[in-house]
């Protein structure tokens, strides 16, 4: 039976600030100097950030009306997607007139003819290649993704392009006194990130097996609200307590269901929503502290950058050469919904 496997992974990353600069710079300001924002910011773990939006601009954008931000997105998505687009293909050694199948991921943008046509287009790829865009499912938007993708490269013996892209900095929020914004502020960034898979006769990790878990029961824990100024983050102060609940049962399933346990994995790629998720993830599956210390890194690195962040997370991982064996990956999005892929060189 054919199996589908991780060929490539590119990334494109507009320009960093410093955390503390954007604090002094913007929200500082944006929060009226508000203590608890401060603290709240310092807490975040996050010690740069990358935003396609200058931090000038920053200041300004929470006046923006959503068809101003959609504008700005259809400016500035396109060049970071084919930037990220590109490198994984590089990466895979794979010509994009291979590619059978394109989905595109994204939450913080949209318009048609979208990201997939413009990728197309640009790559270029064959007239006769699949396209599907995923909008609106939030920071596990790449696993559900990377499985479809495995399914389709396993039926069709072509490869696949994976492409994730947020610019989380066009939906930030006129100043309030809420401190779940003060939270979204603190954490979120902008980047692509893209991923070929190829048929197993190309070396790379094996997607083995993806699984979901969904607690309808804590559905408005995480939300994603479109207004007339942007999108409107909602994050529940008790969603790592739910995401703690929650992991242990997922990941012990998927790794019984193909006969391991917590003892094989070698590698967690999980997606870093802030350090009290990771703290979450540790405590649910009982994990040493530098199990995830690679997700911890892309956290002081880049921030929390949603559906992206497990892709920069697993390439970390790749170019570290710590995944050697089972390698599992977690993301985690409204829902309250958790989604897991077990990855396997062998």
């Amino acid at each position: 039976m054919v199996t589908a496997r991780i060929a490539g992974i590119g990334a494109a990353l507009p320009p960093a600030h410093r955390q503390g600069d954007l604090w002094d710079e913007v929200f500082r300001w944006h929060f009226s100097r508000s203590r608890v924002a401060q603290r709240i910011f310092t807490a975040s773990e996050v010690r740069s950030r990358h935003t396609a939006t200058a931090p000038s601009e920053l200041r300004t954008v929470a006046n923006w009306s959503t068809g101003d931000r959609m504008r700005r997105y259809g400016e500035a998505a396109p060049p970071l997607a084919l930037e990220a687009a590109r490198a994984a293909l590089d990466a895979a050694v794979t010509d994009p007139a291979e590619t059978g199948l394109l989905i595109v991921a994204s939450c913080t943008g949209y318009g048609t003819p979208g990201l997939d046509i413009a990728l197309a287009d640009g790559l270029p790829l064959a007239p006769d290649s699949r396209r599907l865009f995923v909008g609106h499912t939030g920071c596990h938007a790449a696993l559900p993704a990377l499985a479809t993708a495995a399914d389709y490269v396993a039926a069709h013996g072509r490869p696949a392009l994976v492409l994730c892209i947020e610019l989380t900095s066009l939906h930030v929020q006129p100043a309030s006194h809420d401190p779940e914004q003060m939270v979204t502020h603190a954490l979120f960034g902008d980047a692509a990130a893209a991923v070929v898979l190829r048929p197993d006769t190309a070396p790379g990790l094996r997607v083995v097996d993806v699984a979901a878990r969904t607690d309808t029961t804590r559905s408005d824990h995480m939300t994603w609200d479109i207004t007339d100024l942007g999108f409107r983050m909602g994050l529940a102060p008790e969603v790592p307590d739910a995401l703690e609940s929650q992991v242990g049962p997922l990941v012990k399933d998927l790794l019984s269901r193909n006969g391991m346990d917590l003892s094989d994995v070698a590698a967690w790629a999980v997606h870093p929503g802030g350090p009290r998720i990771l703290d979450a993830v540790e405590d649910g599956l009982g994990l040493p502290p530098e199990a995830l210390a690679t997700s911890r890194t892309v956290l002081a690195e880049h921030g929390n950058c949603s559906s992206p962040t497990v892709l920069l997370v697993l390439d970390s991982l790749l170019h570290a050469g710590a995944a050697t064996g089972p390698t599992v990956a977690l993301a985690f999005g409204p829902g309250l919904t958790l989604y897991a892929a077990l990855l396997d060189p062998a």
